[in-house]
């Protein structure tokens, strides 16, 4: 208790007030070290001995017994509000109006039982019938990579806009965050294509015009020279997702002719299992989302530069789930096992 970052301050002063009875301290000297009065040392320890633990804590308090039910409150609150407010969900004021009460007391109710109505979060199941399969084969790759291969994630971040701002930044000084204006100048987009190498982070990347299988067909014949077979019989194992660009019959024609490359599918609506998506984060915070750009080809000169120098510094990304655990997270729950 005296180490909890969670019990009141007060439960834990009483702990404290224990423990140092034990070492032998005198009554006076423990009210000296924990802020008390000697007084309160000695109420508390009494009723240590008296009850143990549970003695140091609150008795009930005095006063009049709650007559609003909490409960009440909350089984209102998970209801839909009625047609006439026109709202999608509660506030504490509008939900205290509705039942003639104080927001507060709606506040405290929502509180005790951990009912958050503002807020909302998204799902999406994938309804993909090798869901399994792939999910298996793709961890798989990441967690026991086959020998004598290289394993690449690949994925394609299009539609990047070149914004460029109405009026220069003003730097970040000390006080004052970088500023920027809130208008901007639409100067055209770029598509970037990425191969994220799982054993080293290392990225290989291309900036395209257009989002087209053309481009991709491209992109993978970029790939194959920068891991280019030396004789060893060395194999590539490409995850990607089922993008339609990605399965056209042209693809599927080269791949054939180059039985060293083995393409690996995510399952429908299951992208988020391709790693590069990590690294496709990463530079939309640190290079494109607070940048300025006056043209397409000053974009693409300064996402090739972030490629650059994330490759001189670059890390892999390690996976730990297993499939076992994602398919078991992932797993569809029924109505009829709701926790409330």
């Amino acid at each position: 208790m005296t180490r909890s970052t969670s019990v009141r301050a007060g439960l834990a002063q009483r702990a404290r007030i224990v423990l140092l009875g034990a070492d032998g301290l005198a009554n006076t000297a423990i009210a000296d070290k924990v802020g008390a009065s000697r007084p309160t040392v000695i109420a508390w320890r009494n009723r240590y001995q008296d009850k143990g633990i549970d003695g140091l804590v609150d008795d009930p308090r005095s006063g009049r017994p709650r007559t609003l039910d909490h409960r009440r409150i909350v089984s209102a609150t998970l209801k839909a509000p009625p047609k006439k407010y026109g709202v999608t969900h509660w506030s504490s004021r509008l939900l205290g109006r509705h039942l003639g009460v104080s927001n507060g007391t709606i506040a405290k109710a929502w509180r005790a039982y951990g009912v958050q109505p503002w807020r909302m979060q998204t799902f999406k199941f994938s309804t993909d019938p090798q869901l399994v399969a792939k999910v298996t084969d793709v961890v798989g790759l990441y967690l026991a990579p086959p020998e004598n291969a290289i394993v690449l994630c690949v994925d394609e971040k299009s539609q990047i806009q070149a914004l460029d701002r109405t009026a220069p930044m003003l730097p970040m000084q000390p006080g004052l965050p970088q500023r920027r204006t809130h208008d901007y100048k639409r100067n055209g987009t770029t598509t970037l294509f990425a191969a994220l190498e799982i054993a080293t982070g290392k990225v290989t990347g291309a900036c395209k015009p257009r989002h087209r299988h053309q481009e991709f067909l491209a992109f993978l014949k970029q790939v194959a020279r920068a891991y280019p077979d030396q004789g060893t019989g060395q194999e590539l194992h490409l995850v990607m997702d089922n993008y339609a660009a990605h399965k056209r019959v042209e693809i599927r024609d080269w791949l054939a002719a180059n039985p060293r490359i083995h393409i690996h599918f995510t399952p429908t609506s299951g992208s988020w299992l391709n790693l590069v998506e990590v690294w496709f984060g990463i530079i939309e915070r640190q290079a494109i989302h607070r940048g300025s750009f006056g043209s397409v080809k000053d974009l693409n000169t300064k996402i090739r530069a972030f490629v650059n120098g994330w490759n001189d510094r670059a890390h892999p990304f390690v996976w730990t789930k297993t499939a076992d655990e994602i398919l078991k997270k992932a797993n569809r729950q029924t109505t009829s096992n709701t926790g409330h």
